[in-house]
């Protein structure tokens, strides 16, 4: 079933990718005190910067809606629309001041470069640097893009709601993000396989354009690192449908 098949890729992802988090993490603090971090030290700061942005993006519109907005309207509708506002208007603000930090400059360049190698990958052209020049540092699957879906759907899921006491709401914002994150992700693949599609491009077009703040154009040896992992993953990939299954 698809919405089943969208959690088990989502945990894979989330649970892969916070790995990968921490073995940089390791490997960057290895290289910079000549130690490695506590492993308890590293999921703490995960958790806590989970919370956070629960509370950023979740939380902070809620609470801005509910005190500063609802005094003033009487439609449940009209208050849940401006809160998913908020929420986007605060999701592209943090985008923006984050990409002022030198080193979240150089990872939105690797960014683009691992886009720009994937879509040569997906066009069938050879994995070559001055190839892979030639492409776009947009990708439909681009995780910026799939967030942007989340806080679309957020507004329709939370309109389901309604407007109950406001603790009830609160639990709803946090109880429902599962669900809101497995139907952006079929949306997301849905998009990403019609993309030629008139309409769909329409549609991912909001999506495409932030990553004009999440990726920018990478330099040679960022787009030879993203070559050296995509190939890697491929191989691993190949290896892996290659062994019998027991």
């Amino acid at each position: 079933m698809p919405l089943i098949r969208g959690i088990i890729v989502l945990v894979e992802t989330l649970v892969l990718g916070t790995q990968s988090l921490l073995h940089s993490a390791q490997v960057a603090a290895a290289e910079e005190v000549g130690e490695k971090i506590p492993a308890a030290l590293l999921w703490g700061t995960v958790a806590v910067s989970l919370a956070l942005g629960v509370a950023l993006f979740f939380m902070v519109p809620l609470f801005a809606t509910r005190y500063l907005i609802e005094p003033y309207i009487n439609s449940a509708l009209l208050s849940v629309v401006l809160e998913g506002l908020i929420r986007i208007g605060i999701f592209i603000a943090y985008l923006k001041v984050i990409s002022f930090i030198p080193d979240i400059k150089r990872v939105f360049a690797y960014h683009g470069a691992e886009h720009k190698v994937v879509n040569a990958y997906e066009a069938g052209v050879p994995l070559e640097v001055e190839s892979v020049k030639n492409y776009s540092t947009a990708h439909a699957r681009c995780g910026t893009a799939f967030l942007f879906i989340v806080l679309i759907i957020a507004i329709f899921i939370f309109a389901l709601v309604g407007q109950p006491a406001l603790w009830i709401r609160i639990l709803s914002r946090i109880a429902l993000i599962p669900a809101i994150a497995v139907i952006s992700y079929e949306i997301m693949k849905f998009g990403a396989a019609h993309a030629n599609n008139p309409i769909v491009r329409i549609l991912l077009a909001p999506g495409l354009l932030l990553q004009s703040i999440t990726t920018r154009e990478p330099d040679d040896s960022q787009i030879e690192t993203a070559i050296s992992a995509l190939s890697e993953a491929i191989k691993i990939d190949r290896a892996t449908d290659a062994s019998p299954s027991t």
